[in-house]
């Protein structure tokens, strides 16, 4: 019995010596790639501001429209004079990258002799590609808004700010 153990035990060590000296498996090997893309950082300008003009109130509540092209439609029993401009946003980065716009949905304008007024506003594009122009590399989009004016609105001047976003995509 003693025999057999002993025998048992270098036939272990001996199988063991021959893994060990066995060839191993080849290992295998692959490379990866790092990448980065860099942009400009967005510079984002204000150049014109949303304006509805001077309108006079009437006996009845209406709205002044002004669309993102700057065409104005004055409601019925209101009267609209001077000039409308869409509110403009200028956009510098970098160029053929696609920037998403947008921003508030409305805006209230406060009056200077009390009053409060609210503007839904209507972007002229919810995306922009940067283009390569004279010196610069950008683009642009305009704000425009229906204004809701009441009926014998409190007259004054009346102003209200609104936030706009761009984000490279």
């Amino acid at each position: 019995m003693r025999k057999l153990k002993m025998t048992r035990a270098v036939a272990g060590a001996v199988l063991a010596v021959a893994v060990m000296q066995a060839p191993s498996a080849q290992a295998a090997t692959a490379t990866g790639t790092a990448k980065a893309k860099i942009l400009r950082q967005i510079t984002l300008t204000n150049t014109s501001d949303l304006n509805f003009a001077t309108v006079i109130s009437g006996g009845s509540a209406s709205t002044v429209t002004v669309a993102t092209d700057g065409a104005a439609t004055c409601g019925t029993g209101l009267t609209c004079t001077g000039t409308t401009t869409a509110a403009n946003f200028n956009i510098q980065g970098t160029n053929n990258a696609v920037v998403l716009v947008g921003g508030d949905s409305s805006v209230t304008l406060t009056g200077s002799l009390g009053g409060t007024m609210s503007a839904s506003l209507d972007y002229s594009a919810s995306s922009v590609t940067l283009t390569n122009g004279p010196g610069t590399v950008g683009g642009s989009f305009q704000v425009g808004g229906v204004l809701s004016v009441g009926l014998n609105q409190a007259s004054g001047d009346y102003s209200g700010t609104f936030n706009v976003t761009a984000n490279y995509q």
